[in-house]
């Protein structure tokens, strides 16, 4: 038979294993896997001496749109993540405006959304006080989590999301669990981490490390054991995201082994920048949780290396330039979030699979097969027969350093710029489609479509 593409002579990622094989795409799915398929295709792409992965999902990317269109849109963002080797993406429920916390306001990012985006993409909702009586309506309209913060977060602007006070969280525990949906959790301490942050500020100590020094790495486990202990109260399921040190996945693997659902993210930047490189990056590489010295990324390193960091993801937190600026050079002032969703797959890649030798396999676990599952985006996250042709080709022998002028983002700034990365994503396939060429940059119409949740298709019907 004639297939829609071939893609031949890669080393192809499969779940446990990688084969030397050609892979065929017909009508957006995978339908042959072979060491040599000699059919004819409308398309045929020789990636001998590359990688062939399945495209990375990133559950955890702040597209402000609507509301705050002018910090990233639905466009740009999406072109960063195709380039970046992202077939999936999981929009946040902040910093949009309206948050989307109401199905009203899912519904205006959903109309936002519409014919812009160049990958595939899945909704959060939020938990935050006062939407209780709106968890149910989110679930029907299709997402596919739920999203608190337990750290101090949000403005006074009407709409905008806020992190949840101890009943909420108990509370919405109890419907989420109801509904069979998980929670994903920003565990933080507030009123540890505030008020250091003000006694920090009062002394004058307003430097990158100060800052890293207010939010100590006993303030994130202190907010995963409360968490924890009242998902196994309320019967809840919990993802932590952006764990930032060992100590935190140990408590959240402690409980695992003891039997409750719960799941962990880390992000690139705990992984390749530390305290010091911050001092000297700057606000671009502000963050929450921040980042951590030498000693312990490289706790966290191991704890990768050990396979109990369940997925990779960007956290892509993006704002204007002047957000990232203060006058009186504090660190505490500008806009927390980085800019890093276009190097997620390559720089960790290079990190991880080149430098460090985790097996790649595991590799393409982390940033596609354990969010697909988990997220239950069942069509997607892996390189087998009838899934998505959600495909990704890597070259590691190709170098490039990243230029601010080849980001895709709406505001050209990374605290990667000027780093020098030795591997490529050099195609971008969504559903079978290019949507990225290393040469030809993106390619095509936004084909990006919405993922709702599986559960709206029976789920709650033994609920009503």
């Amino acid at each position: 038979m004639k297939y829609d593409l071939l893609i031949t002579n890669g080393n192809v990622v499969l779940r446990d294993v990688v084969i030397k094989a050609d892979l065929a795409i017909q009508n957006g799915k995978i339908v042959a896997i072979a060491e040599r398929l000699n059919e004819t295709a409308d398309q045929v792409v020789d990636a001998a001496g590359q990688y062939v992965m399945p495209g990375m999902i990133d559950t955890h990317v702040h597209i402000c749109e609507p509301g705050r269109t002018e910090w990233e849109g639905f466009e740009t963002g999406s072109k960063a993540l195709a380039a970046g080797g992202t077939t999936t993406y999981v929009d946040m429920p902040l910093n949009a405006l309206p948050a989307t916390t109401t199905q009203e306001a899912l519904a205006l990012k959903l109309a936002a959304a519409a014919g812009k985006n160049y990958v595939d993409y899945a909704l959060y909702g939020g938990l935050v006080p006062g939407n209780l009586a709106n968890l149910q309506e989110l679930s029907d309209a299709g997402v596919v989590a739920y999203k608190c913060f337990m750290a101090t977060c949000g403005t006074d602007l009407p709409d905008d999301f806020k992190n949840v006070d101890d009943y909420t969280l108990y509370a919405g525990m109890k419907k989420l669990a109801e509904l069979g949906h998980f929670l994903s959790i920003h565990a933080e301490n507030a009123e540890i981490t505030d008020r250091l942050g003000e006694e920090m500020i009062k002394q004058g100590k307003t430097t990158a490390s100060d800052y890293v020094a207010s939010r100590p790495v006993f303030t994130e486990v202190d907010a995963i054991k409360r968490a924890l202990l009242m998902a196994k109260e309320t019967g809840c399921k919990l993802h932590f995201v952006h764990i930032s040190s060992a100590a935190g996945v140990e408590e959240i693997i402690k409980a695992r082994n003891d039997g409750q659902d719960v799941t962990l993210e880390s992000c690139p930047h705990y992984f390749t920048i530390t305290t010091s490189q911050f001092e000297e990056i700057g606000p671009l590489a502000k963050c929450s949780p921040p980042l951590r010295d030498e000693s312990e990324q490289e706790k966290l390193w191991e704890a990768l290396k050990q396979g109990k960091i369940d997925m990779l993801t960007s956290d892509h937190s993006p704002c204007p330039p002047e957000m990232k600026h203060s006058e009186t050079n504090n660190i505490f002032e500008v806009w927390g979030g980085i800019s890093g969703c276009q190097n997620n797959v390559d720089l960790m890649f290079d990190e991880a699979v080149q430098k460090r030798n985790v097996p790649v396999t595991q590799f393409a676990r982390m940033i596609a097969t354990n969010p697909a599952e988990r997220f239950g985006l069942r069509t997607k996250g892996e390189i087998a027969l009838t899934k998505d042709a959600d495909i990704i080709l890597i070259d590691p022998n190709q170098s490039y350093v990243v230029k601010a002028e080849n980001l895709y983002y709406r505001h050209k700034q990374s605290p990667y710029t000027n780093r020098t990365i030795h591997c490529r994503v050099t195609k971008t396939f969504v559903r079978g489609q290019l949507v990225f060429d290393v040469n030809e940059g993106i390619v095509g119409e936004p084909i990006g479509q919405f993922i709702r949740s599986p559960r709206v298709e029976g789920l709650h019907e033994s609920l009503r």
